[in-house]
């Protein structure tokens, strides 16, 4: 990979006023004020044969605008061919960069950032001047405020700040099989390099190594794989991405087996860690290494695991710490028992850690969130406030217990169990938005550095897009902003009849709330909605205009702005309560003909006739979403999974209650017998 160094314009934009001029025709004219004075930071933070990143960011030196457009011509003839935070168009030689509906305002004195990849043959000089709604950027450059600091003379606090956000490359090195075995493709430079202009500054690189190491007493590593490894290192590191390197699925596959054959387990990890600290002993501080994923043992639980755990990381530290080069002083993570955050794990780190009295040791957990919302189980279908004290708490607790005493923790894996795009419907969109703010906030609050996990279910990683954009941008903006949102994202209208108002609260997070706007168009307050405190009411004559024709479904896609941050979006959606119809089939591909009417499966409970509880989950009428039961809402079915029907006693009836997300409930009756199911609607 040839790289070039980073290119940024430090001086003065030159008097471009045709720029504005041709502007006009690629969006239309602005309708918001022309700015007053600005200044524009370019820089390319990546290139490659064929293709580049930019990071762009415009600073408004007049009074507040509220509408931008940003124009300027490339010299050397590049191409804008994605973007993100802006819409950017191109005619004439001209490209233009247009805000979206959450980064329309600039204040005075403040700036805004978009970024994008480009194309680019023969040469990608930067461009020469630059036009803010009409005006020319005459009023210098600006320095960047969030470049991280360097690492080769950092702390081990430092240097973790510096690695936030972090990116998990999921699914891939570690996968078993291969590195396309489980689904994503090949790791590339483009694939890395759109990574870091996403706005993320390391990378976790899960690597499973057992495939590939050959028989005791040795264990040698296939060499193909350690290069491999080192391939995709070096290219994470041309694109200033850090990289935490690990031992992964090796914790599940054979070092679980420490507590029961312990010598020939230790051996085969004391030969790894020699082999991948002597390859990667000369690399720079950026690179990190993390002992293990997930640590977990056969038979040996709590305070038997802990120590486990020591071991294997005061082994890990040692091997490392004696292999010189680098390592020396290299930033070296160490986990808890299967990186699990309640006190008693976290003392057993701690006190690992402190015994090392070792400057450059991090800690690290993982966090998907209370388990029952993670997976929606026992009705937990909401981020409500047992959700919240479970995430406030974990956060508060290693804050308390490693970064107050001076000890960086890194979470290695963040997000929500079951959350995949071949899962829809799991979670409802809002509920988890607002897990992810908070969980962004958090981060930030208690000094934690964050690695989202991603196994593809938020990276396509073929195409390089988002699979959703809008929650992208929850975790773009999260990293350094709080966004405003409500008790819900939808607003439920019947059918037929009259509609009558109703109210959302608002969860403002320490930003005011600027109003509603339907696209470009502002809602009016009074006609349209009130606000009183924090609880906003849509009128009856607002709720029927944004209705329509109230055919099932979304009517009308809404946005509350706040002062900072990604608006709320709000769906006006008409539906009636669910029609489920009687049928029979076998176990294995058994579906109730459902008419969803517009509205949203939540969850699903059962029980028998005497109470009890029917299904997998004993323990809660309210069984797990998709392997239990799940939507098809195109096929018009609620199928109930074999392994749901496999674990009803055969014969008994069992009384199904399906909740909406509208609050309507529906009631089915089953019966399972000799692997044919009877059902009936109640």
């Amino acid at each position: 990979m040839n790289r070039r160094p980073r290119a940024r314009l430090r001086v003065a934009a030159v008097v471009a006023a045709a720029l504005a001029m041709l502007a006009t025709g690629l969006f239309g004219a602005v309708s918001a004020q022309a700015a007053q004075g600005c200044s524009v930071d370019y820089e390319v933070t990546a290139q490659w044969s064929g293709g580049f990143t930019a990071d762009v960011a415009v600073t408004n030196l007049g009074e507040s605008v509220n509408g931008w457009e940003l124009a300027w011509s490339f010299p050397s003839g590049q191409q804008v061919t994605q973007a993100w935070n802006a819409e950017v168009a191109a005619a004439a030689g001209t490209t233009v960069a247009k805000h979206l509906s959450y980064n329309a305002a600039i204040a005075s004195g403040a700036s805004v950032s978009f970024g994008f990849i480009g194309s680019w043959s023969g040469a990608n000089e930067v461009p020469a001047a630059f036009s803010l709604n009409g005006t020319v950027c005459d009023g210098g450059s600006s320095e960047p405020t969030t470049t991280p600091p360097p690492t080769g003379n950092a702390t081990a606090m430092e240097q973790v700040a510096a690695m936030q956000p972090g990116w998990n490359v999921g699914n891939t090195l570690d996968a078993l099989g291969g590195e396309t075995a489980w689904g994503n493709p090949l790791i590339t430079e483009e694939l890395l390099a759109h990574v870091k202009s996403q706005g993320f500054n390391s990378i976790r690189l899960p690597v499973t190594w057992e495939e590939y190491m050959g028989p005791g007493p040795d264990y040698t590593v296939d060499p193909a794989r350690m290069e491999r490894v080192a391939q995709v290192i070096d290219w994470a590191l041309e694109q200033d991405l850090q990289v935490l390197l690990n031992v992964h699925h090796d914790s599940w596959m054979w070092l679980n087996e420490l507590s029961t054959d312990h010598d020939a387990v230790l051996a085969k990890y004391e030969a790894l860690w020699t082999q991948i600290a002597d390859r990667f002993k000369d690399y720079p501080a950026e690179l990190s290494f993390e002992s293990v994923n997930e640590p977990q043992f056969t038979g040996a639980e709590g305070e038997a695991g802990d120590a486990l755990t020591e071991e294997l990381n005061l082994v890990f530290h040692e091997l490392v710490r004696g292999s010189g080069g680098n390592n020396d002083d290299r930033l070296l993570v160490l986990p808890t028992l299967v990186t699990n955050a309640d006190q008693p794990r976290l003392d057993a780190l701690k006190t690992t850690i402190d015994g090392l009295d070792d400057p450059m040791v991090a800690a690290t957990i993982h966090f998907y969130g209370f388990w029952p919302f993670s997976v929606n189980i026992a009705g937990f279908t909401s981020y409500n406030a047992e959700v919240e004290a479970d995430l406030v708490g974990t956060f508060q607790r290693v804050n308390d217990t490693f970064v107050d005493a001076g000890i960086p923790v890194i979470m290695g894996e963040w997000a929500v169990l079951n959350y995949d795009h071949n899962r829809p419907g799991v979670h409802q969109p809002g509920e988890l938005l607002k897990f992810f703010e908070a969980a962004e906030y958090q981060a930030r609050d208690k000094g934690v550095t964050t690695m989202l996990w991603d196994a593809g279910q938020f990276l396509e990683r073929n195409s390089l897009q988002w699979r959703d954009q809008h929650m992208y941008e929850y975790f773009a903006s999260g990293v350094t902003t709080r966004s405003g949102t409500a008790s819900f994202d939808s607003v439920y209208l019947p059918g037929s009849g009259a509609i009558g108002s109703a109210s959302l609260t608002l969860n403002r997070n320490g930003l005011d709330f600027e109003g509603l706007w339907q696209g470009g168009t502002e809602l009016a307050e009074g006609a349209d909605y009130t606000v009183s405190g924090d609880t906003l009411t849509f009128t009856a004559a607002g709720l029927t205009r944004l209705a329509g024709d109230r055919e099932y479904g979304v009517n009308a896609e809404l946005e509350a702005r706040f002062s900072a941050g990604v608006p709320w979006r709000i769906k006006i959606i008409t539906s009636d309560e669910p029609v489920l119809s009687n049928a029979t089939g076998p176990s294995a591909t058994f579906a109730i003909p459902t008419e969803f009417n517009g509205d949203t499966l939540a969850t699903m409970e059962a029980k028998y006739a005497d109470g009890t509880n029917a299904g997998t989950a004993t323990w809660t009428s309210y069984q797990e979403f998709w392997s239990n039961f799940r939507p098809d809402y195109s096929a018009g079915t609620l199928i109930l999974t074999p392994e749901f029907l496999a674990a009803v006693t055969d014969g008994q009836p069992v009384t199904l209650t399906f909740h909406f997300y509208s609050g309507a409930t529906a009631s089915y009756s089953i019966t399972e017998s000799g692997g044919t199911v009877t059902g009936t609607a109640l």
